[in-house]
């Protein structure tokens, strides 16, 4: 049976969930949990994707991820790969390291983002790992920490979250933990670790009260949200996939592309491949990076390589060319 697609929207947030093969532990002491966190870090500077939330178990990892221009595929295949080489050759071992590929589920942010911050980080607890909330604040590996200013980093999204309690830190703080607290007299949540119509509605009965008010939502195992959201996130997606295939095959590859901005931005096909530092000639070369991204799917690694760009950088020309675009509505096709 052919596995579902995966949903890559720019803005997405997304709960994402690696575990080990045949359930087996994918960390084995504290340096194999830095080298991981150390990567995470990298990825979310380089992709320029916001992280609201992560806890790291000794079997499974949770991430709560919002994505920008690039998609979460990118963060997730440097990420994976480079820890899973990684931890292979510090513990002398072969063959895979996680169960099958990572499960990452699109979820509404205004209706799931802090329910989902609240399970992932309460995970420690009920896995036992700490014996209460005062050690759940000091525990190293996971973004509750962070919130609470026990821990500090530099690549966690904090200040949105406490924002959503007060516009003071401390009082946000102190509402925050009071929402954790409140979180360990309920049953744990099936309903956050997957999409589809029955989770997303809040169950079977959440199911039948749809059946009885005659509202019938589109469900989909890899979407979390109401039916205008999972419908308008299947429309999109299913429009970019179309968009995606028209252009290839009317012959769009990185070639026509870069004649497509010579022809706009009156500049040669070959500055788009030399460091530039005039606007004109700037401007030009993010866009092409954003287009050839956004539009045709053209592979990070293949656009780098023609770009002569570090990843980093290829992020910054892609949110560059992002703006540009959108500021000036300017159109691949005219």
């Amino acid at each position: 049976m052919p596995r579902n697609r995966r949903l890559e929207i720019p803005g997405g947030v997304y709960h994402v969930i690696t575990r080990g093969i045949e359930r087996r532990n994918i960390f084995l002491d504290d340096k194999d949990r830095a080298e991981f966190v150390r990567r995470l870090s990298e990825g979310i500077k380089n992709t320029g994707c916001k992280c609201y939330g992560w806890v790291l178990m000794p079997n499974h990892i949770h991430l709560i991820i919002q994505t920008g221009v690039k998609p979460l595929s990118d963060l997730m295949r440097a990420l994976l790969t480079g820890y899973a080489i990684h931890f292979n050759m510090r513990h002398k071992r072969t063959g895979y390291l996680y169960q099958n590929r990572y499960k990452s589920i699109l979820c509404q942010k205004d209706a799931y983002l802090f329910e989902l911050v609240r399970y992932v980080h309460l995970n420690p607890l009920r896995g036992a790992i700490v014996k209460d909330i005062p050690e759940l604040e000091k525990y190293p590996w996971a973004g509750h920490a962070v919130l609470t200013g026990n821990l500090k980093n530099d690549w966690q999204n904090v200040d949105e979250i406490l924002s959503h309690f007060s516009d003071g830190k401390q009082q946000a703080i102190s509402l925050y933990r009071d929402f954790i607290q409140d979180g360990l007299s309920m049953n744990k949540r099936d309903d956050l670790t997957g999409g589809g119509l029955r989770r997303s509605a809040g169950g079977w009965g959440g199911v039948w009260e749809l059946k009885q008010r005659k509202e019938y939502w589109r469900g989909d195992e890899r979407v979390l949200g109401d039916g205008n959201f999972v419908e308008n996130v299947l429309k999109a997606a299913e429009k970019e996939i179309e968009t995606k295939s028209r252009l290839k095959m009317d012959g769009w590859n990185i070639e026509r592309l870069g004649k497509r901005i010579s022809e706009l931005f009156s500049v040669d096909i070959k500055d788009l491949q030399r460091k530039v530092r005039q606007k004109n000639k700037s401007d030009a070369k993010a866009v092409f990076a954003f287009w050839a991204r956004r539009e045709l799917g053209i592979a990070s690694s293949e656009l780098g390589e023609f770009l002569s760009c570090s990843r980093a950088g290829l992020t910054q020309l892609i949110n560059r060319g992002e703006k540009y675009v959108t500021e000036k509505n300017v159109k691949l096709l005219s």
